[in-house]
């Protein structure tokens, strides 16, 4: 029972929508704007870095705190003692927060696409792993400007790095292959836009190609 009581509070704080709140504070709604995704690289077209910002970090931190926080917490009345497992239930806590960020039940199940909430559960579990991904994601839009490209790229090296970098717990492997399917299956609509010609490229950070320019 403590399992599953842990695991809906977890769903429940990744729905906490990070651009949907911020975008009520400021009257607006970013998923009638842009490619009308709820997540920061949406906020960042839309609104602005400082709007994206605040956005990526709230979707961070919900990540982060269901994965340290709510996956240790003592629940009144209800025992784990004897079935308690720490490692499976950090996962566990941080999958439904990743998809509770991606089908928020506040916001009629339309969120972003999983990408900040995931951030924060490498941070709590693999931040060795999530250093790198940081990384490679940051080369992918310097060479290509395809922020979600870069996401799903990230995304797939992050079980492959587990091969050489192990992680204590000892159940992340279950999450990191998974969560690397789910990530490109969120960014589809990413895919599609890039085989016909009409995605975004973020042009500012292609910095190799504005010094070729010059």
């Amino acid at each position: 029972m403590g399992y599953i009581i842990k695991i809906i509070l977890s769903y429940l704080l990744g729905s906490i929508s990070g651009s949907l709140i911020a975008g009520k504070i400021k009257g607006v709604d970013i998923r009638k704007m842009g490619s009308g995704n709820a997540g920061g690289t949406n906020a960042f077209r839309t609104q602005g870095a400082g709007f994206a910002l605040g956005v990526i970090l709230i979707d961070i931190a919900k990540g982060l705190i269901a994965t340290v926080y709510v996956a240790l917490i003592t629940i009144p009345f209800i025992s784990d003692s004897g079935t308690a497992n720490t490692d499976i239930l950090m996962i566990l806590c941080g999958i439904a927060a990743v998809v509770g960020h991606v089908y928020p039940i506040y916001f009629g199940f339309k969120g972003g696409k999983g990408g900040g909430a995931a951030i924060g559960v490498l941070l709590a579990i693999a931040p060795k792993i999530l250093l790198i991904a940081i990384i490679i994601w940051i080369i992918n839009l310097i060479l290509t400007g395809y922020v979600g490209l870069g996401t799903m790229i990230a995304a797939v090296s992050i079980p492959a790095m587990n091969l050489f970098l192990p992680v204590s717990n000892s159940y992340f492997a279950y999450f990191a292959f998974p969560l690397a399917a789910f990530i490109i299956y969120t960014h589809r609509s990413n895919i599609k836009r890039m085989l016909d010609g009409s995605e975004n490229r973020f042009e500012k950070a292609m910095i190799l190609k504005r010094i070729k320019k010059t």
